[in-house]
């Protein structure tokens, strides 16, 4: 393998660990949401990326229409998202969150940021300032997975 591939395989390769390993780190913080990952993902759609139908939601969160009927189901019993009229389609809805989703869904991205901030300080002030340096880039590398539909 060429030295240029194979660079590309191992930063691809520690790319891959570290975002694993990160969103492991995140359930601890993730669970005292009270909510199952499915319905803390799908809320986090809804309040970060705004009212959406289920089709769409579903389709965000790679999960078929049925499963994601369910997970919208128990955000809105646990008072977290509404359906309301589609102003577009009356024979469609829109999921949005409520306030409390709102509240309950700002409070989970604190508590995350919280335990990433936490871990950074534990770092060297180089490592710190070469994560920092490449933040905006991992942003775009995400943007740019999404768009290959990986």
């Amino acid at each position: 393998m060429a030295v240029g591939k194979r660079i590309e395989r191992d930063t691809a390769r520690a790319l891959n660990s570290g975002a694993i390993h990160l969103l492991r780190g995140m359930r601890r913080a993730d669970r005292l949401s009270g909510l199952t990952p499915a319905r803390l993902s799908a809320l986090s759609v809804l309040v970060f990326g705004g009212p959406c139908t289920l089709g769409r939601l579903a389709e965000t969160e790679d999960v078929a229409g049925p499963t994601m009927t369910r997970i919208v189901d128990g955000l809105e019993e646990a008072g977290l998202a509404q359906r309301t009229p589609h102003p577009d389609s009356a024979r469609s809805v829109l999921i949005c969150a409520t306030d409390d989703g709102v509240a309950l869904m700002n409070e989970a991205a604190d508590r995350r940021l919280d335990v990433i901030i936490e871990a950074l300080r534990t770092l060297p002030a180089r490592d710190r300032d070469r994560i920092v340096s490449a933040a905006p880039a991992l942003v775009d590398l995400a943007a740019a997975v999404r768009e290959a539909g990986g």
